[in-house]
C-alpha cells in the first residue's frame, strides 16, 4: 500500500464505489470541491495494483487543522490502513506549523475512537 495526494481521477473512481464500499458518505461533488480548495488536503491509499483502499482529508483553518474524514473500504478495515492515513494527515499537518488538530467522531465508532486515543488525541468535549 502507498499513499498519494488525491486527484480528480481518484474522485471519479471513488464516486463509482462510494455508497457500496465506504458507507454513507459525501457525494462526489462535495469531495471534488474539497480537493480543489486550497485549504483542503486529501490523500488516498492505493494497493500496488492501483485499487483505492481508503482516503482521508483535512481542512487547514486560520489556527487549527480539522480532520474532515478517514474512510477505508469495508473489506480492508482493521488492516492498519486508517492508521496509516491518519499518520500521514498528522505529518501534513505538522508542516502547517499549527498547534492543534481537531476532529469529530461518532461516539458509537469505537474503532475510530480507539485509534485516535492510541495516537494521542484527547477528548475535549462531547
Amino acid at each position: 500500500m502507498k499513499i498519494f495526494e488525491m486527484n480528480l481521477n481518484d474522485v471519479e473512481k471513488i464516486g463509482n464505489i462510494l455508497q457500496n464500499e465506504f458507507d454513507d458518505f459525501w457525494n462526489t461533488n462535495i469531495l471534488r470541491s474539497e480537493i480543489l480548495s486550497e485549504n483542503h488536503k486529501y490523500i488516498v491509499a492505493k494497493s500496488d495494483s492501483g485499487e483505492i483502499l481508503g482516503f482521508a482529508g483535512i481542512l487547514i483553518n486560520v489556527d487549527v487543522v480539522e480532520i474532515m474524514n478517514i474512510v477505508v473500504k469495508k473489506k480492508y478495515r482493521k488492516q492498519g490502513i486508517g492508521e496509516s492515513l491518519l499518520l500521514e494527515l498528522i505529518e501534513i499537518s505538522k508542516k502547517t506549523n499549527l498547534e492543534y488538530i481537531n476532529l469529530e467522531v461518532n461516539e458509537l465508532n469505537l474503532p475510530a475512537i480507539n485509534l485516535y486515543k492510541k495516537l494521542g488525541f484527547l477528548q475535549i468535549r462531547r
